[in-house]
This record gives structure tokens, C-alpha cells and sequence, in this order.
């Protein structure tokens, strides 16, 4: 029996969370913790990268960094939607795979 959990089902569970959160602030608050791991994972990227694949993943690097800007000033309402899309995103990979 596998036990390990994908990738996916912890996104899938982050999501879930900000959906399920009744206190507005601390929603947008777990909104902007996805943020900044995702500053993260980006800025980790861009240290690994070197020479020809720097410029190869420079767009899309950016386009990355864009969205997530995007997302800073979003209200609690706003955050459950997002978060909704997400999950109903992974959910439709999820059945694809299959």
C-alpha cells in the first residue's frame, strides 16, 4: 500500500484550508503564506539555474513572479475563489493521470 503523499495532495490541503477558514484575516494571512513559499520556490530556482537555462526559464520565471504579485492584495473572498480554481485545477490533472 503506498503512504506517501504527492505533491499535489498538499497543495490540494493548503487550498482546502484558506476555503475552509472562517476568520477573514487569518484567510488572507494563509493566502499570503503561499505567497512567500512560492517567492521562495522561485528565488531557489533561479539559484539553481545557470548559463543557457537561465535565459530559457527567464520568462516564465517572471511570469510566475507577476502572478503571484497579482495575488498579493486579494480579500478573504477573493482568496476562497482563487483557492477554489486551484483545487478544482488539481482535482481535473488528478483525473487526467488516471
Amino acid at each position: 500500500m503506498n503512504t506517501s503523499v504527492s505533491t499535489d495532495d498538499v497543495i490540494f490541503n493548503f487550498f482546502k484550508q484558506i476555503c475552509d477558514e472562517k476568520d477573514d484575516r487569518k484567510c488572507v494571512e494563509l493566502g499570503r503564506e503561499w505567497i512567500k513559499a512560492m517567492e521562495t520556490n522561485l528565488s531557489e530556482i533561479e539559484k539553481s539555474l545557470n548559463g543557457a537555462d537561465i535565459l530559457k526559464h527567464k520568462d516564465n520565471i517572471q511570469s510566475n513572479r507577476d502572478h503571484l504579485n497579482s495575488l498579493k492584495n486579494k480579500n478573504s473572498s477573493e482568496w476562497r475563489e482563487y483557492a477554489t480554481q486551484c483545487m478544482i485545477e488539481i482535482m481535473n490533472h488528478k483525473s487526467q493521470k488516471k
